[in-house]
């Protein structure tokens, strides 16, 4: 069995954790990275396309190039990387945490850490999640695993294809098979709006022709050996309308229906998880509700754009790094401010800020809205205002709060996160 003493572990080698390891490295902490697959970079190594990076380096990048260059700047500040190992259980062990890792190559591996940044991003909901009725065939993929398929593997995974849900990676893919001479055929979305990126929507869907149609649900899959068709219903008042079912023949079907933040290990070391963004409850230290464990990246809460994530995960390695300097120091004075989302928003992140430390706050809307006011208040007292001229589920809001703005009120005080509609 071996045994590594380390000042920060983190669990993950896509973005988040690539660019979190990297900072607290350059920090000094001794560092180390650690990942299930072979290969750093995550989901980033099989995003073939360009469109990444404009925000974080300031230029257009590839998957595989943005995965490239936070993985160079990772190992250039002194991180180390631990691949092709798992991470089963974090334990407390006094101040310190405890991890076990398992390998192929090592064996079980103990890592003593004074800090953890769980950077484990996020799957795909497929089939079994949604209780699609039907047969079991060949030919049903999640748009991810199509994409690896086609992107890592060469191999193309049908000839006429079926896209439910207009989740980005899906809006993606069509786009992709399209480009293979595959023939898509529909991409549908059980809500009234598109759940990607409205550019997605223009460049993968209607500069191909291909056919988006909303409030429609696919309502099953059928064939014998492989996929020979499906069913799909329009939605109405909530429910799928099978008197005006039809069919789709096609060959392959893949789902693009939402993510799930990876939280078993959270969950089983006690973090509390969020009801609604599924990943753990933080404060405005990125801290979880066990001291000296964070969280940054889609296992937090799933993002738009890496570049955003890229972002989240250098503060809360700031903030690691800050834990790291005084963890020896108890706080005397209570000075947290409860974060409550309301209007139409359907979550606001953190959970919770302090006086004196500015916050950046990370929302989505619950509804599409052509102009909309945000609002920060606490006690009534307005803190902080911006109007949106555009919001939708699909793309994420940040404004960032003074801490300043809070050392006024008393400790305990709700802040409001308000997001409502403007006349226009």
């Amino acid at each position: 069995m071996n045994i590594l003493y380390y000042d920060c572990a983190v669990i993950g080698a896509g973005a988040a954790g690539l660019c979190a390891g990297a900072r607290t490295a350059e920090k000094g902490l001794k560092t180390i990275i650690i990942d299930r697959e072979s290969h750093p970079g995550g989901v980033l190594l099989q995003c073939i396309h360009n469109g990444f990076g404009l925000h974080y380096f300031k230029e257009q990048l590839t998957g595989p190039e943005y995965a490239g260059r936070v993985t160079a700047n990772a190992l250039a500040s002194g991180a180390v990387l631990m691949m092709d190992s798992t991470v089963t259980e974090i334990r407390e062990n006094g101040k310190e945490k405890l991890l076990t890792v398992y390998s192929g190559k090592d064996g079980v591996t103990l890592i003593h850490t004074k800090s953890v940044i769980l950077a484990m991003g996020c799957r795909e909901r497929c089939r079994g999640n949604l209780g699609i009725p039907g047969d079991r065939v060949a030919g049903i993929y999640t748009a991810g695993a199509a994409q690896k398929l086609l992107n890592m593997q060469g191999v193309l995974p049908g000839r006429t294809a079926v896209i439910a849900g207009s989740g980005d990676i899906g809006l993606i893919m069509a786009r992709r098979l399209s480009w293979c001479g595959v023939d898509v055929k529909l991409v549908t979305e059980i809500m009234p709006y598109p759940a990607g990126l409205s550019r997605n929507i223009a460049q993968c869907l209607e500069d191909f022709n291909i056919p988006l149609r909303l409030s429609t649900s696919l309502t099953g899959i059928y064939g014998k050996d492989r996929v020979e068709y499906v069913t799909v219903a329009p939605i109405i008042d909530g429910k799928a309308d099978h008197s005006k079912e039809e069919k789709i023949f096609c060959d392959t079907v893949l789902f693009s229906v939402g993510l799930i933040p990876e939280n078993e290990l959270s969950r089983s070391c006690g973090i509390k998880l969020h009801p609604v963004t599924n990943g753990p409850v933080t404060d405005s230290n990125s801290m979880t509700g066990i001291p000296g464990i964070f969280a940054c990246g889609n296992v937090l809460h799933v993002h738009d754009l890496v570049d955003f994530v890229s972002r989240e995960a250098e503060t809360a390695a700031d903030n690691c790094v800050q834990y790291i300097a005084g963890m020896d120091k108890e706080e005397t004075e209570n000075n947290i401010f409860p974060v409550s989302p309301e209007g139409d928003l359907r979550y606001c992140l953190p959970c919770s800020c302090k006086k004196g430390k500015d916050v950046c706050f990370y929302m989505r809307s619950s509804a599409v809205r052509r102009k909309a006011r945000l609002t920060v208040s606490c006690s009534n007292t307005l803190l902080a205002e911006k109007i949106l001229n555009y919001v939708k589920p699909a793309e994420m809001i940040s404004l960032t709060l003074e801490g300043e703005k809070l050392c006024s009120f008393v400790p305990g005080s709700k802040i409001s996160v308000t997001l409502s509609p403007v006349e226009e």
